[in-house]
């Protein structure tokens, strides 16, 4: 018989369905769209400055260097270290100082004293709060650039194959937690005749075995991945021991104690439960069944929340438990996904009303995601630029397109579902084709235990055409055809989103690398060339107008010359008693640096070695006093490059 695709207006029944899915994908890909720029949330720490800054030139050697991050970090011996031009340590080498104040995180390390001029390297690495390795460098000099040997790794922290390893563990943690939960709620909510099925046992402990064993490599892997890149590194009990007093690995022994608990509940699902036959007692024991194993699985789904990026930023305390519920919308409806396509695919027994409750499952699972779905978007993307700027809006534009695929698929399988029907054997399968089971019915001999071997053999292949016979029956029902193909698809495209959600966890937020991103362009451009300032004042005194000419050459960071010309009204030469110069960085709190000039002649004054520490925009103050009570300063802003 062949398949054909069902009719619009075959079932009533799917259409408030049909409607409530799509409503739900357009509210999630329009709103949660909308809402992305509504404000700001913090995951994923970046640098967002330093003293001193990227590439400037001090006079002097600074007694500390100091690195401000985006959100809190955890560090250690060697998360920062600076090496001077020949690669040895010019820090004291002791454990970063914590100078946080406030919402502002940043900490600090002691340079050694006397160091000489030259380019220094500083090295930093630490782990966001989010459980994310971060590292980078930048240089500055001191007196004058120099050449540096300083020779930094070119692999980021958390890359390479040990990087390789660690995430895919951490996708296969995912799919074993989404078949693991997924296939369990499925047996217990939808088919609690599939208890007693060998493949849907066989799904649910796969699942539990694979998060186990992904959940083990990563604490093993944990040292290695934030720090040297070395797979020997996995077994050093002391970065072991480090690792545990960490907040990943804390949530990551915390997984598996949660997953000894599953494995008791599993037990129970498959044994005392699938063999329970009196109705009230399994439906006491169904509603202990479901308590508990909420528990344990909503335990599980917060050891990624309590370790990740819910756990940090605005309004931690409600995106957490946010994304417990979105973990588990995400397994009961993409792990249900594949314990139906195994129910449909290998077992001949599942009836229509356990896929219909699947459907109202999936529904619920659907509102549930679009709702978390917005808010965590909201918390992580934070603008339109970030949306479409970043590989993280980018990785969730793209998450979202896949949802409304899938989306589109499921209604087609509903569409099959609002079909299906419980129903012998079509016309179209022949009696003869079963009548072999008669030839293999034991005879009386065998059924008195003569040939107790014989029977057992008799048996197995009394089972086998019996499942056979199922099968064929199975297969030549068109609508439970045509629902496996859909849910085939469904299951395809559901493994590229849980690909696609798992580097979308270990990504940057876009807000973050946004933030990150303005911060490092916050200096202006240089100016090119030698700096020419003309300010007019006025002290309000006898012969207390006239304009002050200032040049600044070259005009860039470091060493400067400084030339001042101060011009009566008249337009000619005039000495003032006194005459005072400073320069103030006001977005790196840096100044007033105070400049002290030299009188070269009438109306003229200069100093040599004026430094300029960093580029950016600088507030020149002039202090002009014409005589002992007349005194007026008067500041101009200009860009230094």
């Amino acid at each position: 018989m062949t398949a054909t695709a069902p009719r619009p207006g075959a079932s009533p029944i799917r259409r408030p369905f049909t409607a409530a899915v799509l409503a739900a994908a357009l509210v999630s890909l329009v709103f949660g769209l909308i809402l992305a720029g509504a404000g700001p949330a913090s995951a994923h720490a970046a640098l967002t400055g330093s003293d001193p800054q990227d590439g400037a030139v001090v006079a002097t050697a600074p007694k500390e260097v100091t690195l401000t991050f985006s959100e809190a970090i955890a560090v250690g011996d060697g998360s920062i270290r600076v090496l001077d031009p020949s690669s040895k340590r010019a820090d004291t080498g002791v454990e970063p100082k914590d100078l946080s104040d406030g919402s502002t995180v940043r900490y600090g390390v002691e340079l050694l004293p006397g160091l000489p001029d030259g380019t220094y390297t500083v090295a930093w690495q630490a782990i966001s709060a989010d459980s994310h390795p971060i590292s980078g460098a930048f240089t500055f000099s001191i007196g004058a650039p120099s050449e540096t040997t300083v020779a930094l790794p070119s692999e980021e922290v958390g890359g390479g194959p040990v990087g390789v390893v660690y995430g895919i563990a951490r996708y296969v943690a995912y799919a074993g937690f989404t078949l693991l939960v997924g296939g369990a709620a499925f047996v217990l909510g939808c088919w609690p005749r599939g208890a007693s099925v060998r493949p849907m046992q066989r799904l649910v402990v796969r699942g539990w075995v694979t998060l186990t064993a992904a959940t083990l490599v990563m604490l093993l892997l944990r040292n290695p991945y934030t720090g040297s890149g070395k797979f020997a590194d996995a077994f050093d009990l002391d970065g072991l021991q480090a690792v545990l007093d960490t907040k990943p690995g804390a949530a990551l022994v915390s997984r598996l104690l949660l997953l000894g608990a599953a494995a008791l509940f599993i037990a129970v699902l498959f044994g005392t439960y699938a063999r329970r036959e009196d109705a009230v007692e399994k439906k006491d024991l169904t509603f202990g069944l479901a308590v508990g194993g909420g528990v344990v699985a909503a335990g599980i789904a917060a050891t990624w929340a309590m370790s990740e990026h819910a756990s940090t930023g605005i309004q931690a305390g409600i995106a957490m438990p946010v994304d417990v519920l979105h973990l588990l919308a995400v397994a009961a409806w993409l792990g249900g996904l594949v314990s139906l396509l195994v129910a449909l695919y290998r077992t001949p027994d599942i009836g229509s009303e356990a896929v219909r409750r699947f459907s109202r499952v999936a529904f619920g699972s659907v509102l549930v995601l679009a709702a978390t779905g917005i808010y965590q978007s909201w918390r992580q993307v934070g603008s339109w630029s970030a949306l479409t700027g970043t590989r993280y809006g980018q990785l969730l534009i793209l998450k979202v397109v896949l949802i409304a695929v899938l989306l589109a698929v499921a209604w087609f399988s509903r569409r099959w579902t609002g079909r299906l029907t419980d129903t012998a054997a079509p016309a179209s399968v022949e009696p003869a084709s079963v009548e072999p089971e008669a030839a293999v019915e034991p005879d009386a001999e065998v059924a008195d235990g003569v040939d107790p071997e014989r029977a057992a053999q008799l048996a197995r292949q009394h089972a086998v055409l019996t499942a056979t016979k199922k099968k064929r029956i199975r297969d030549a029902d068109p609508e439970r055809s045509g629902l496996r193909r859909s849910v085939l698809a469904e299951a395809a495209i559901a493994v590229v989103l849980l690909a696609v959600t798992t580097v979308l966890t270990s990504t940057e937020p876009g807000r973050t690398e946004v933030e990150a991103k303005g911060a490092s362009s916050s200096a202006p451009a240089p100016a090119a060339g030698p700096v020419n300032l003309s300010m007019p004042f006025d002290t309000g005194g006898r012969n207390g107008k006239g304009t002050v000419r200032i040049d600044i050459d070259p005009g860039r960071t470091g060493s400067n010359e400084l030339h001042v010309w101060v011009d009566g009204s008249d337009g000619k030469p005039m000495d003032v008693p006194e005459l005072k110069v400073a320069l103030t960085l006001e977005a790196q709190e840096i100044g007033p640096l105070p400049v002290v000039p030299d009188r070269l002649a009438e109306g003229h004054w200069s100093a040599s070695g004026v430094q300029i520490p960093m580029a950016g925009e600088w507030k020149v103050d002039v202090t002009v006093r014409t005589s002992d009570i007349d005194q007026i300063t008067i500041d101009k802003n200009v860009k230094i490059g």
